[in-house]
């Protein structure tokens, strides 16, 4: 079902990117998104794009000018446009009254930026005392909700995306399925009911798609959309392994009867290695939205985020498309980022919408090294390559690089860097740190290497994504990746190793871990609001792939599988969009908040063993690191209480906290409250020097008769007083509010600059929903 595929020369990609380049000193005109705010009224399509070609009839020279400058003109629920201008017009347009902001379509990129995860989700819900299973089947599978995938495409063919069984197309859904290279309406069915795809942003900034590398159509040539789609959704497929035998079981996403309705605005960039990078651009990603909230999915999946600074709510597509989500009652969940450990590097930050980090499960795949003095090491990897003889030698990459290799690259086994003569037969210990993994396994074996061990950087601790290397290989903690280069200086010339083949290993403890990977809080564009929201699994996730890309999506790489293993909170994220569409389905008259609300209050910061949730350097995880803590679908699905809010309190939102008017129809008041006090799951203290106070509200969502006692867990030097200490509901929906005061212990300036976390939690015997609580000191 793949296509073979021709690939231009590195001399004609030169060729074509200077051409680019060329081409764009000329055009001095970009992409920018022109943000409206929401549409007034009624009004047809045609009204509204009528409008919004008027706007550009005001800068251009004449009316074909501004037509073909239009690119897309947003009609459901956004008010917007993106268009073709210079940076003159786009200041022009910014100093209208009626615009909002004029927002430059920048390139983004994934978060990369199963057959175990949900079961093991399961096992570790039955060990807390409820069934993710039962909740599940309550929610009928998720049949009938739709969730809508920004991402790379499907490959429809896939075992993950069949549809029988499934009934009619649920009455609710507008949406279509659009013809493009590869692909047309007969590959959509009763479960992928819809697909389109989008790129002018892309084309407007890169010159036409090279159709070498991916397709001009709805059809996932690289492979991550097909993956994160069935994570969501896919219908359970038995006997489904990796690379021959790794992670053997049955794979299913977590709803699997939901449909899925897919939008690609993510495309390879132009270089050497299109296939390794793509990138998503702010133009493409809300003119998808904007259909998605028109065809009527219940939920939206983004696994994308910006590459370095998060921009303002006001200059942020995703943000900006979310809150439109949130207004029409979509739920949507986003990737935090493959940023960490380091922090203040969590993305997609708006309290509106779902921000999900990334840890692991309780499945490895040990492949252990062997060292000639008798030492083990504890490796793993799902290569499915073998040495032919038990023993080689083994030497260091820093030992065998070639003279111009970067000096802040040693040891990392970059493209070209290694000395043939020096490594060949060899096993080569190559460090994490640039390049892609896969990559220092294609220069080992560039080289003439036997082999090699990917050794981690102190920052990624034990974590260990592994990789279906082109060669035989395996990959060590850090403090493995010491001890191994330890004997190598000991040892000089004489330093050999084996490989132990690898196996899969289930009931790994402790799990889940916190991903060395998952970007870290706090929250640098609204402190007042936790991030990420909570933690799911995104390390080493097993789910299907397109055929036309291979497991390591590099040039070299000939093979092709259907279900790959991935790793990032790309992974994590469906997990989180899948039980907000079986909550959908249980209770369809919850807000978009309530959802958030029950996932967040109902997460947990133990791990299935009970003992306090880990980061991968073994210190215990905080709110920065896991949000809320670990998702637990089954505990959502009846969280007791919920805290509610609306499009309206965002705005005031982003007023109190901005001081930025999102929507011209709903000014600034002259007078807001704090932004501590939106009615969020979590809260958080910024700059406390004394008392500080904040509001919140609950809403009765369990049982008609319920009292509930607040337990407090206090931050470090902090004193916190909730008041009142009990709520009493007599009916479901019934709202109650309380206070949260935090007063400082000291004014010393020991804590000055420095976050202390605790929580509070609401128990009535049944339930127990949980608030982290973050104090800043000033």
């Amino acid at each position: 079902m793949g296509r073979s595929r021709s690939y231009p020369s590195l001399s004609s990609l030169l060729f074509l990117s200077l051409l680019f380049i060329s081409s764009s000193r000329v055009d001095s005109r970009k992409v920018y998104v022109v943000y409206l705010g929401g549409h007034a009224g009624t009004r047809t399509p045609e009204e509204i794009h009528g409008d919004h070609h008027s706007y550009l009839l005001s800068l251009k020279d004449n009316e074909v000018e501004a037509r073909e400058s239009l690119l897309y003109s947003f009609k459901n629920s956004i008010n917007g446009f993106a268009a073709l201008l210079s940076e003159d017009e786009a200041s022009r347009l910014s100093g209208m009254e009626t615009v909002v902001a004029c927002i430059p379509s920048e390139p983004r990129r994934w978060s990369l930026h199963t057959t175990r995860s949900w079961e093991f989700i399961g096992r570790e819900e039955q060990i807390m005392g409820d069934d993710v299973e039962k909740t599940t089947r309550r929610a009928g599978y998720g049949r009938d909700a739709i969730v809508g995938l920004l991402d790379s495409g499907i490959w429809p063919e896939s075992e993950s995306f069949r549809d029988e069984g499934l009934g009619p197309v649920p009455s609710h859904w507008r949406g279509a399925c659009q013809d493009g290279d590869s692909f047309n309406a007969s590959h959509c069915n009763r479960k992928l009911i819809g697909a389109r795809y989008y790129l002018k942003g892309y084309e407007a900034y890169y010159g036409p798609l090279n159709t070498s590398y991916a397709y001009r159509s709805p059809r996932d040539g690289d492979g991550h959309g097909t993956h994160t789609a069935s994570t969501v959704g896919g219908r359970a497929v038995a006997g489904i392994s990796a690379f021959g035998g790794f992670a053997n079981g049955t794979a299913s996403g977590g709803a699997p009867l939901v449909r899925l309705a897919v939008y690609k605005v993510c495309w390879p960039i132009p270089g050497p290695n299109p296939n390794i990078e793509n990138t998503c651009f702010d133009a493409d990603m809300l003119a998808a939205i904007d259909d998605a909230i028109g065809d009527g999915v219940d939920v939206i999946s983004i696994s994308i985020g910006v590459s370095g600074s998060a921009p303002p709510f006001a200059e942020d597509s995703l943000a900006i498309g979310s809150l439109y989500a949130l207004k029409s009652n979509v739920v949507v969940a986003l990737s935090g980022g493959n940023s960490g450990p380091a922090s203040g590097t969590v993305s997609n930050l708006a309290p509106w919408m779902i921000t999900v980090g990334a840890s692991s499960i309780d499945r490895s795949f040990p492949s252990p090294v062997v060292l000639g003095d008798g030492s083990i090491l504890e490796g793993q990897t799902v290569t499915p390559y073998k040495l032919k003889k038990r023993e080689h030698n083994l030497i260091y990459a820093a030992d065998a690089e070639l003279p111009d290799t970067p000096v802040n690259a040693t040891g990392q086994c970059l493209a070209g860097s290694l000395s043939s003569a020096k490594v060949k037969g060899k096993i080569v210990l190559c460090l994490r740190g640039q390049g892609m993994r896969v990559g220092k396994g294609m220069e080992v074996k560039r080289a003439g290497g036997a082999a090699f061990i990917l050794g981690n950087s102190a920052a990624n601790g034990n974590e260990i994504p592994v990789d279906a290397h082109v060669l035989p290989a395996t990959a060590v903690s850090f403090n493995g990746a010491r001890k191994i280069l330890k004997y190598i200086r000991k040892s000089k010339s004489n330093a050999t190793a084996s490989l132990v083949p690898a196996r899969t290993v289930l009931g790994v403890d402790p799990a889940p871990v916190m991903a060395a990977f998952s970007s870290r809080g706090p929250n640098r564009i609204a402190p007042q609001i936790l991030k990420p929201d909570v933690t799911a699994p995104g390390l080493n996730i097993l789910a299907a792939w397109s055929e036309s890309s291979a497991p390591t999506k590099l040039d070299g790489d000939e093979r092709r599988v259907k279900y790959n293993l991935m790793s990032g909170t790309s992974m994590s994220c469906p997990h989180v969009a899948a039980t907000a569409a079986l909550l959908r389905t249980i209770h369809p008259g919850w807000s978009s908040a309530a959802v958030r609300s029950a996932i967040m209050t109902t997460a947990t910061t133990r791990d299935s063993a009970g003992h306090p949730l880990r980061n991968a350097d073994g210190k215990v995880a905080g709110p920065f690191e896991l949000g809320a803590g670990h998702f637990r679908p089954s505990h959502a699905s009846n969280p007791g209480l919920v805290y509610d809010a609306g499009y309206g309190d965002y705005l005031l939102f982003v007023c109190a906290s901005a001081g930025v008017q999102l929507d011209p129809a709903v000014p600034c008041p002259k007078s807001t409250p704090s932004p501590t006090d939106l009615n969020h799951p979590s809260v958080v203290f910024t700059n406390l020097t004394g008392t500080a106070v904040t509001r919140r509200t609950v809403t009765n969502v369990g049982r008609p008769m319920a009292q509930y006692r607040v337990v407090v867990n206090e931050p470090i030097g902090v004193e916190v007083s909730i008041a009142p200490e009990i709520l009493s509901f007599r009916r479901q929906g019934e709202k109650k509010s309380f206070t949260v005061t935090v007063t400082a212990r000291s004014k010393g300036a020991a804590l000055a600059g420095k976050y202390k976390h605790g929580s509070f939690t609401w128990i009535d015997g049944v339930h127990e929903v949980n608030s982290p609580l973050i104090v800043g000191f000033a």
